[in-house]
């Protein structure tokens, strides 16, 4: 066995580094490398087209009042890119809360951890009133919702339980699921048969461990805008044993009667046994809540790591929080006017002959067929000579040869917004079946 040293040069910090080499006859094994050097070898399927993408494709930077028309680039644009749902992100009412919240209590209290010094009546009275609008015994607030998710399933399962939860799972869900020490089950997206074979599965390691069963799926899926089949999933109760905890990032304030959620629109709202919601969607400010009964919450607020070891949501997004959910609760006219665009939006796609697949919410996906380079030169047409922003959605999110524009229609859109975007999308969609974005490769935008 020879053992060589071989001199690597490290590319950010100028440092020689060395490598070693094992050399069996003519086989030749690499034992180290440079963490630095391994992570500038691979910068992994976004960050391969960093130098050409930010600023633009990635990291863009929307500038002025939240609302339909923004300024990028110094120039004003119709925007479809915001989670800003029912318009509060600029409500009179809802600045003046934020503002005036702000002056009085700043931004460090409450100072520590819930747990230890960071609590306070209005985060209380926020829990309940939370709780009682989605119909449940009590909530716990998080700090963000995606830390919020990753948190409660680490916390509610152990390594002699088994999840089972849906292929098209948010980021959240699966690095949630990823923590998990025992068995998962995937079943594919929205698949209630496959998800019975998942449950025959689960129950008998459940039996063998002694441990129980999680299902975990979406109100709403962001991406494709589908609803989660809750009525079914709830009807599975009734032949296996096992809890259902809902993500409705998408659902909360804009599905069901009152703004509920998804369980609200599908009736079933008393079958999902622990609910998410964000407040960074139809609430347009930071955080997010858990909602379940009243021993599942307190066995939450007392073993969730990311709650007992952070700090406290800060006074003026509670109270900004508090101010939003009556805003939700008061003025039904806002969820009126979102989907009053939405449907206009969504019927005016399928009309002009566009593919927007089975989506059953505000969340709009429009399909097409093309390359990344195309993609790119589609959405710098749309950006530049249309003056619309919104999201363009690629491999390794969606299949090679797959094209996603996601659009958000809001409360503060219009009607003429609507017709305008439809009559841009027939034109670049016309360009880009004509083989007017055909490219090798991704072009810098300067």
């Amino acid at each position: 066995m020879v053992v060589e040293n071989i001199v690597s040069r490290h590319v950010s910090q100028k440092k020689i580094l060395p490598t070693f080499r094992l050399k069996f006859a003519n086989t030749t094994c690499l034992l180290m490398t440079d963490l630095f050097d391994k992570l500038l070898k691979n910068r992994g399927p976004l960050g391969m087209h960093s130098k050409e993408s930010y600023g633009y494709f990635m990291f863009p930077k929307l500038e002025g009042d939240i609302s339909n028309r923004m300024i990028f680039r110094g120039k004003e644009r119709l925007v479809w890119s915001l989670n800003n749902y029912l318009g509060l992100a600029n409500h009179p009412d809802v600045r003046k809360t934020d503002a005036d919240a702000a002056a009085e209590f700043g931004f460090a209290l409450p100072m520590g951890a819930r747990m230890m010094s960071g609590n306070s009546d209005q985060h209380e009275k926020l829990e309940r009133d939370l709780a009682a609008f989605e119909g449940k015994d009590a909530s716990i607030l998080l700090n963000y919702g995606y830390q919020g998710m990753v948190s409660a399933i680490d916390c509610l399962v152990d390594r002699h339980d088994v999840i089972v939860y849906d292929s098209e799972s948010h980021a959240c869900i699966i690095d949630g699921v990823r923590l998990h020490m025992g068995k998962r089950f995937v079943y594919p997206h929205n698949d209630i048969q496959n998800l019975e074979k998942q449950l025959t599965r689960a129950t008998k390691i459940a039996n063998e461990t002694g441990g129980a069963i999680l299902v975990i799926t979406e109100g709403v899926f962001g991406m494709s805008g589908d609803q989660g089949k809750l009525r079914e999933i709830v009807e599975l109760k009734k032949k296996y044993s096992f809890r259902l905890f809902v993500d409705d990032a998408h659902g909360f304030g804009t599905m069901g009667k009152t703004g509920a959620g998804t369980g609200e629109e599908q009736g079933v709202q008393q079958g999902i046994d622990i609910y998410f919601g964000t407040f960074a969607k139809s609430m347009a400010m930071i955080g997010g809540f858990i909602a379940s009964d009243d021993q599942v919450v307190d066995y939450l607020r007392h073993n969730m790591r990311s709650q007992i070891f952070a700090k406290s949501l800060p006074m003026p997004l509670v109270v900004g929080a508090q101010k939003r959910l009556d805003l939700l609760k008061s003025k039904p006219e806002l969820k009126d006017n979102l989907w009053k665009i939405v449907n206009a939006l969504q019927s005016g796609l399928k009309n002009a002959g566009f593919e927007i697949g089975k989506t059953q919410s505000p969340v709009t996906p429009v399909y097409l067929n093309g390359t990344i380079p195309e993609a790119t030169n589609l959405i710098i047409d749309l950006r530049e000579n249309y003056d619309i922003f919104c999201s363009m959605v690629v491999y390794p999110v969606v299949p090679k040869g797959i094209i996603i524009l996601r659009l958000i229609p809001t409360a503060v859109h219009t009607l003429d917004d609507v017709n305008y975007t439809i009559d841009a999308f027939s034109k670049i969609y016309g360009k880009l079946k004509s083989g007017q974005y055909q490219a090798d490769k991704i072009v810098p935008v300067s």
